[in-house]
C-alpha cells in the first residue's frame, strides 16, 4: 500500500500491476521476441524437412535467423542501457 497527501487527509491507496501500466523494457522484449520467432523458425524449418517442402523449410531458416539477430539486438540494447 502507498499513501497519497492530499491537503490535510492522508489517503491510502492500494497499487494494482495490471497489464497496461507493466511496462518492459524495449531489450527484454526484443530479446523474447527473438526467442519466439527462433522457435517458430525451427518448428517451420522442421515441418518443411518433414513433409518435404523447401520453401517452408527456407522460410523457418529465415525465421530462425531473423530470431537470432532480433535477440542479439536485444543484448546490445541492454548492455547500452536501453
Amino acid at each position: 500500500m502507498t499513501s497519497r497527501r492530499v491537503p490535510g487527509v492522508v489517503v491510502a491507496t492500494r497499487e494494482r500491476k495490471t497489464r497496461r501500466n507493466i511496462m518492459m523494457k524495449r531489450s527484454t522484449k526484443n530479446q523474447a521476441e527473438g526467442r519466439f520467432h527462433e522457435a517458430k523458425g525451427k518448428v517451420k524449418e522442421t515441418a518443411g524437412k518433414l513433409i518435404d517442402d523447401p520453401e517452408l523449410e527456407a522460410e523457418g531458416k529465415g525465421e530462425k535467423i531473423a530470431g537470432k539477430l532480433q535477440k542479439k539486438i536485444g543484448q546490445v540494447e541492454k548492455v547500452a542501457g536501453k
